[in-house]
């Protein structure tokens, strides 16, 4: 298993274009807030069947293929864009999931802190947000949460698929890995 998102990009040297985009908070504080953020969105686990496939939103596979041929820049951009659009669906109402806020709130904290240091390592390059994520995320919130009052289920749900964009996540970070 993945000893955290992103771990490979550790050390990460991120060439774009023939320029390096190194960054100094890749190399010394990723790991530091890298490790926990898989085994805390196990730990908040509850072992339903369901899929949010089965709620009628598919996970968007073709959007990380294609980030996954952009530049070090924009794959990033992209990555900090997935971590805070999960920090928001997890800020609603969801008093009836399974797990500790306590759990919760070190999770958001770990993600949160990853997505700035991320951001940071972009520098002044202004993205685009992604409208496909974002409407990605809103049917997330609708198809799935809403629609099953936002039930421990609809949440178990939810961890899932995040837990599945930080394995995904952590493909595409690592393919700015230099040797």
């Amino acid at each position: 298993m993945l000893n955290g998102i992103f771990f490979v990009c550790l050390s990460l040297g991120l060439w774009t274009s023939g320029s390096s985009l190194s960054c100094r908070w890749m190399q010394h504080k990723f790991q530091q807030f890298s490790k926990n953020s898989l085994v805390l969105i196990d730990s908040m686990a509850n072992n339903s069947t369901n899929t949010t496939v089965d709620a009628g939103v598919g996970f968007p596979n073709h959007l990380y293929n294609q980030a996954s041929k952009a530049s070090a820049e924009d794959k990033l951009s992209f990555t900090v864009q997935i971590l805070e659009e999960m920090v928001v669906l997890f800020e609603e109402d969801n008093s009836k999931a399974s797990w500790e806020e306590i759990r919760e709130e070190n999770f958001l904290q770990v993600v949160t802190q990853v997505a700035d240091g991320l951001r940071s390592c972009i520098g002044s390059h202004s993205h685009r947000k992604n409208k496909k994520i974002q409407m990605y995320f809103k049917r997330l919130s609708s198809h799935v949460l809403e629609q099953m009052d936002n039930s421990a289920e609809a949440w178990e749900l939810i961890r899932k698929e995040m837990k599945t964009h930080l394995v995904r996540a952590d493909l595409l970070c690592s393919s700015l890995l230099t040797n």
